[in-house]
This record gives C-alpha cells, sequence and structure tokens, in this order.
C-alpha cells in the first residue's frame, strides 16, 4: 500500500460557508444578532423542538441548562463515567457534586441499572451522553429514575440522531449540542441548547447575556436603543456571534447529507473488518438514527495482537490517526483525587477507557481512503 495521511477528522466546509459570512461582515453586525436567531429557529424545526438558543461551546450549554434549574452547592447530578469532561466539569461549575455512574461497554452509553444505584435524596438530575452519536436508551433510563429527577441531553455528538422516531435534543428537560470541528457540523466553537420548557429557555436566555432582560438585538431593534436592560440574574457571556449562525446555518442544511453519506461508510468499516476478531463494531439500532460523529471500534484485549495504544502507534507510522475514543473521567487525576476514586469503580467506564478505538470517519475522505484504513487493520498481526 503507497503511504496515505489521513486525519481523524476534519470540518467539511467550502464556499458556501465562506459566502454566508459576507452579510454580517458587510451589515456590521457580528455578534448574536439575526443570523444567530435564524440558525436557532432552523435547528430547534429540525431537532422537533419548540426553543433553540445559540452558545459558546456545549460546554456553555450544559451549564447555562443545570444554572437555569438552579442547580447548586449540596445538589448531585447523576453523569457518565466515560465521557468527555466537561460532563462532570458543568456541574461542577454550579458548586453541585457530579455523581459518576457506569457505562455499558456494548454501546459505550450511561448504564440505567446502575444509575438507579446512585440516587440520593440529593440527586436533581442526570446527564445522559449520546456518545459517538448513538442516543442512550432514555427508556430505560426514564424507567430507572423517580419522575421528579429530569433527565439532561449531552447531545455534543448528536445533531440530527434520533432515538425511537424522535430526534436528539427533545427526548429530555434540555439538552445542549456541540459545532466543534470534529462534530458532523461546525462553527468552528459553538453549541446550542434545546428545551421545550418555555420557562427554562427563558432564563437560560437571559443567563446567556450577563443576564441582560432583553438581548442587544431586542434593544437595538426595539423604540429606545439607548437605555440599557435590565440586569436582575448573575449571567455569563454565552453568546454566539453572527459570523458562527451564518455559517451554522449553511451547516445545517448539509446535515442529513453529512450524516447519510457517513453511515455508508460507517456500514463499509463494519463489512471490511468483519473478520477482524479482535476489533467490536460500534453498535447500530434498527429504531434509532446514529448520528455517526465517530466510528468507534472495541479492541479486544484477549484476541488483539498488540495492546491497543501500539495498535495506534502503527497505524500513526501508517498515516492514519486514530484517538482513544474518549476518557473515563473518573480516572483523570482532578476527579480521582478529589472523590478518592480508583479505576476499578466502574470496569465499563475503564474498560472503555482503555480499549476502545477511534478510526477517522468524515466527509473529506474519499473511497481509497477508507479502503487503506481498513487495510491497514487488516494488516496487523
Amino acid at each position: 500500500m503507497e503511504k496515505r495521511s489521513i486525519a481523524i477528522s476534519l470540518p467539511c466546509t467550502g464556499d458556501d460557508e465562506w459566502q454566508a459570512t459576507r452579510e454580517p461582515l458587510a451589515s456590521g453586525w457580528l455578534t448574536q444578532g439575526p443570523k444567530v436567531a435564524a440558525f436557532e429557529k432552523e435547528f430547534a424545526k429540525r431537532h422537533g423542538v419548540g426553543r433553540a438558543l445559540a452558545t459558546t461551546s456545549c460546554t456553555t450549554g450544559l451549564h447555562l441548562i443545570l444554572a437555569a434549574m438552579g442547580i447548586g452547592p449540596g445538589d448531585e447530578v447523576i453523569v457518565p463515567a466515560f465521557t468527555w469532561v466537561a460532563t462532570a466539569n458543568v456541574v461542577a461549575y454550579c458548586g453541585a457534586t457530579p455523581v459518576f455512574a457506569d457505562v455499558d461497554r456494548r454501546t459505550n452509553n450511561i448504564d440505567p441499572a446502575d444509575v438507579a444505584r446512585r440516587i440520593t435524596p440529593r440527586t436533581k438530575a442526570v446527564i445522559a451522553v449520546h456518545l459517538f452519536g448513538l442516543c442512550a436508551d432514555m427508556d430505560a433510563l426514564r424507567a430507572s429514575l423517580p419522575q421528579h429527577i429530569p433527565i439532561i441531553e449531552d447531545a455534543a455528538c448528536a445533531a440530527g440522531a434520533s432515538y425511537k422516531g424522535r430526534s436528539a435534543g427533545s427526548l429530555g428537560l434540555a439538552a445542549a449540542f456541540s459545532f466543534h470541528p470534529r462534530k458532523s457540523i461546525t462553527t468552528g466553537e459553538g453549541g446550542m441548547v434545546t428545551t421545550n420548557d418555555d420557562r427554562l429557555a427563558d432564563i437560560a436566555d437571559m443567563l446567556r447575556n450577563h443576564g441582560a432582560s432583553i438581548s442587544e438585538e431586542q434593544r437595538h431593534k426595539g423604540p429606545r436603543p439607548y437605555l440599557l436592560p435590565e440586569f436582575n440574574l448573575l449571567g455569563f457571556n454565552y453568546r454566539m456571534t453572527d459570523l458562527q449562525g451564518a455559517v451554522g446555518l449553511v451547516q445545517l442544511g448539509k446535515l442529513d447529507r453529512f450524516i447519510d453519506e457517513r453511515a455508508e461508510w460507517a456500514a463499509f468499516y463494519t463489512q471490511s473488518l468483519a473478520d477482524v476478531d479482535w476489533l467490536l463494531p460500534p453498535l447500530v439500532q434498527d429504531e434509532s438514527r446514529h448520528a455517526w460523529q465517530a466510528y468507534v471500534l472495541y479492541v479486544n484485549p484477549e484476541k488483539a495482537p498488540l495492546p491497543r495504544n501500539e495498535i495506534m502507534e502503527r497505524l500513526q507510522a501508517l498515516g492514519i490517526s486514530t484517538r482513544p475514543g474518549t476518557h473515563a473521567v473518573h480516572m483523570l487525576g482532578y476527579y480521582a483525587q478529589r472523590f478518592g476514586l480508583r479505576p476499578d469503580d466502574f470496569p465499563g467506564a475503564r474498560d472503555c477507557n482503555d480499549h476502545t478505538m477511534a478510526i477517522p470517519l468524515h466527509n473529506r475522505m474519499a473511497r481509497a481512503d477508507f479502503e487503506y484504513v481498513a487495510a491497514a487493520l487488516h494488516s496487523i498481526r
């Protein structure tokens, strides 16, 4: 094989996105304004929710949700032990305590049975992560919880995903999405909160703009633009720019095509690697739509010819970028030390931490790239 260079992920942008930025640049309206509002409206429509609020990131979106709910010191929020660290961090930002639950090794998502074991009188919410684009088992999770405990969706990887016919972002009290360049659609950095709860949305809307009673666009277009709004809440500066909103509108129009292409190549990987008995492919559920933010394999340590990290090193030498799926947050220094946690406390998360491997999957790859990756994995013995 002739050596190639294949990135783990690349954003799929072009002239459409470039041209979309011309209007806000020409108008001079660069911060949150009409393009962000249009992006929010279309994103809400696509994901079957009443409200959508653009933010600077999925992390700040999750923080907004918890802050709008009044989560604070003395409260507990259950989060999966295998996820990006931000899922736990946002709980700590509120002064609350993240309580870890284990994950299912097969789905990488939170284990509803373990969630049920972690509930206490201080539990105020559960954050369900739709990891790598596969929705968590929301029905099983809801059944494991008392009705008064809401579910928040960390849908960072799940734009366009669905669960039993319902869109990610509409499955819990509220959700947060990411538009980081490794996601299927991007605005550079950026995020989106979705909800059908108008009260929560109204509070989050104020909190993202320093606690202002009305947005800058509303003030400038109102009858008295020279007066500043009221500030009755302690808020944050989590606003998306109109440059990003313009790009997001274009990207959103391509979302379903991007997912369909990724699904086609994910199926190619699964079929091509079926005879590699030390690799377990990602799970696909017939009644749901996987968003394929990443194609994450499980390297069976009992059958693999080499440890996962050595396989990744071999692939890197061949020009193929890989990554661990993500990390087990309870094994990271801050959380391990703060809460006295050990790797074996959450064995599912520990194993996913040590044995998952993401291989390249994005919309700028050609057939030859996918074939090269599959051949490289076959060559490892």
